[in-house]
């Protein structure tokens, strides 16, 4: 693949980390039985990404915020429903980030932001500077990030969804996607939304209707669309409003964290050996890793 240094590639990491603790035995452990297996599975993402993409602008956001968001100020039961991590994987977040940063990579996370959060800000910060952003995810929330000339990329199943096609793929253009979960829930993050609201009603409403605000500026319009029960659903809008609101709230991505960053240190730097071999040595890693290490080195000369 051609270089990608004109983008700014925006790494979800926390979907990778729990996709190699859930595919890769925890029975893979380090000389004291601590297991390293998703360290092990991101650290293979991330040399396979920069050996595919050759990409030069990057940053990984990473979550700490599981529990101490400012969403959970605003609804304490945000998220409530989520198992906390295994005890055998929260130490390898932290290894996680030091590889991330070994490797030459800008990497962020926040106690009260979450990674979307960060991830919005960046791609905000790169558009006003005239720069496109990749989204690498399999968060469909994170769609509402995008706009002209930005892509979505389901990394693991090598899916890309440019702006252009979010409506085609998901139901609803990006500008819609915090509006649309504010309707219908997000079980995920114990998100209610409007009971009897589902994905094709709410679909049908943002069609002919351009955001939240819309719809309830025109509530006497729903009952003469061509929905089934439209009555019921501008009713049920009606007495949920307050709900509809708070869950746009907590749908809707933050751009405004206070990252002390420039653009220009998102460049990718040459990988730091040393760091990555001690880090390899404490992991138990074999001559694979190793080697990968060398040929990533060796593209930087």
């Amino acid at each position: 693949m051609a270089a990608s240094a004109e983008k700014l590639h925006l790494i979800d990491a926390s979907i990778y980390i729990f996709r190699a603790w859930f595919s890769i035995p925890d029975s893979m452990t380090d000389d004291e039985g601590t297991p390293v297996n998703a360290l092990y599975g991101f650290g293979s993402f991330l040399f396979d990404f920069l050996e595919k993409t050759r990409a030069t602008r990057i940053a990984v956001a990473f979550d700490e915020s599981l529990t101490s968001s400012y969403r959970n100020e605003i609804y304490p039961e945000y998220k409530a429903n989520r198992e906390p991590p295994p005890e055998d994987l929260k130490p390898q977040f932290a290894w996680c980030r030091e590889l991330t940063r070994a490797l030459g990579i800008t990497e962020f996370a926040s106690g009260e932001y979450e990674a979307d959060d960060i991830i919005g800000t960046l791609a905000k910060k790169a558009r006003k500077a005239g720069i496109k952003s990749v989204i690498v995810s399999r968060d469909k929330d994170l769609t509402q990030i995008l706009r002209n000339g930005d892509v979505y990329w389901d990394y693991a199943n090598n899916t890309r969804v440019p702006y252009r096609k979010i409506k085609e793929v998901f139901g609803v253009r990006p500008e819609q996607v915090a509006d649309y979960l504010a309707l219908t829930g997000d079980a995920v993050d114990n998100i209610r939304g409007v009971p009897g609201i589902g994905k094709k009603t709410a679909q049908i409403l943002f069609e002919n209707f351009e955001s939240l605000d819309h719809i309830y500026d025109s509530l006497h319009e729903i009952r003469h669309l061509p929905l089934r029960g439209a009555s019921k659903v501008a009713e049920r809008l009606e007495n949920h409003r307050e709900n509809a609101y708070l869950a746009r709230r907590l749908t809707e991505i933050c751009y405004t964290v206070p990252l002390r960053t420039r653009l220009t240190s998102l460049t990718r730097k040459q990988p730091d050996i040393v760091a990555m071999t001690g880090i390899f040595d404490r992991a138990g890693f074999g001559t694979g890793m190793r080697r990968r290490l060398d040929r990533l080195a060796q593209s930087f000369s």
